[in-house]
């Protein structure tokens, strides 16, 4: 065809910006120029801005998408992964930047479901308490993942190691904790809260508490630079219970979002902090009331997840057979709650997630001829 007008390319960057990562994938072959756009990181993270939260699932057979738009649509994600021996069952999920760390007990998957790229994590050792807690990057943008075990000579002490992607070498981390605001934390034994941890620009974060002070908590993070754990700030919440829901979420990009249900009550409260959050400035958090959800026969809320879209608060759960469902909140009405029957085996394990252009760290990427 003749005299073929081609847009700005301004213009078809902006474009390409807004197409879904599972389309963008196959656009990498068009040509080197579009290649290059694809892996430009200030590219991935004004892609990531346009993209919108959803929920990944994981049972011991499938990985799941589920989308709330505001009609909710399930998808199989297929994924790469060699078959997983009888006890290797997905025990939580995390999540970094569009990548996502699934515990598999012995050993971790890190995948970027919609580049269909993953990759297997082994632990080394022969520890069977062995966690992996979660997945950042250092001031390098070197990726690393972060995890736990105790040892049979002395159960009750936490040992802590990292793995650099780059070099697939483990360090054993064995710091201290120091604190922000207080300068007595060394020798105080630290609790962390059941719910899994969450990164924010490459640090992971963590609801904890003091063992002698049990239900006032805090927020810990393990800097992967200074390969450190701090003390951030206090949790706005306070008269908390154990079987309270306590769970910590990244919201607008750099801040966080706080949920809490009362087991009591059922009372559901959110919190936001005020501004960006910085890894070494906990005494400028300032946390904000953002919403309250009082609802008749609300049900309690099992290791909930869940996300924020302009003041509708989306949740995903198990009910007490383990059944996952989705609530959707605003303006203190529950506007709907779905069972999600597509995902047939029970408990599965979920976290919110939003999709990105970002490769798995050791893995080749298609390139154009």
């Amino acid at each position: 065809m003749a005299n073929q007008e081609k847009l700005p390319w301004d213009l078809t960057e902006e474009i390409l910006s807004c197409v879904p990562p599972e389309s963008l994938v196959r656009f990498r072959t068009v040509s080197k120029q579009w290649n290059a756009l694809l892996s430009d990181k200030t590219f991935i993270k004004k892609h990531k801005t346009k993209m919108t939260y959803r929920f990944i699932l994981a049972t011991k057979s499938k990985i799941y998408s589920v989308s709330v738009n505001p009609k909710i649509e399930v998808h199989d994600l297929t994924l790469d992964i060699p078959a997983l021996e009888p006890h290797e069952l997905p025990r939580r999920l995390m999540d970094c930047d569009g990548l996502l760390l699934c515990d598999m007990g012995k050993r971790g998957v890190v995948s970027n479901p919609w580049l269909r790229q993953t990759r297997w994590v082994e632990h080394e050792g022969n520890h069977s308490s062995f966690e992996f807690c979660g997945i950042g990057y250092d001031d390098d943008n070197g990726y690393k993942t972060l995890g736990t075990h105790r040892t049979e000579l002395d159960p009750t002490k936490t040992f802590w190691k990292t793995l650099d992607f780059s070099s697939d070498a483990w360090k054993e981390q064995r710091g201290v904790m120091k604190s922000s605001t207080s300068s007595t934390t060394e020798d105080a034994v630290i609790a962390f809260y059941s719910t899994t941890g969450v990164s924010l620009n490459g640090t992971w974060y963590r609801v904890a508490s003091y063992n002698e002070t049990k239900y006032s908590y805090f927020i810990v993070n393990f800097d992967f630079t200074k390969e450190t754990f701090n003390q951030l700030c206090d949790l706005p919440c306070e008269d908390n219970k154990h079987e309270d829901a306590l769970v910590l979420r990244v919201f607008i990009g750099d801040r966080f979002s706080l949920l809490k249900q009362s087991h009591l009550t059922k009372k559901i409260q959110i919190w936001v902090t005020k501004n960006k959050i910085h890894k070494r400035g906990g005494r400028d958090v300032e946390w904000m009331n953002f919403m309250e959800v009082s609802i008749p026969n609300l049900p309690d809320l099992v290791q909930p997840s869940y996300f924020i879209n302009d003041k509708r608060l989306v949740v995903c759960s198990c009910d007490k057979d383990g059944q996952a469902w989705i609530y959707v909140v605003e303006n203190n009405n529950l506007i709907s709650k779905t069972k999600i029957d597509l995902v047939a085996d029970f408990w599965p394990s979920h976290c919110s997630f939003i999709p990105s252009l970002v490769s798995v760290p050791g893995v080749k990427r298609e390139e154009p001829e």
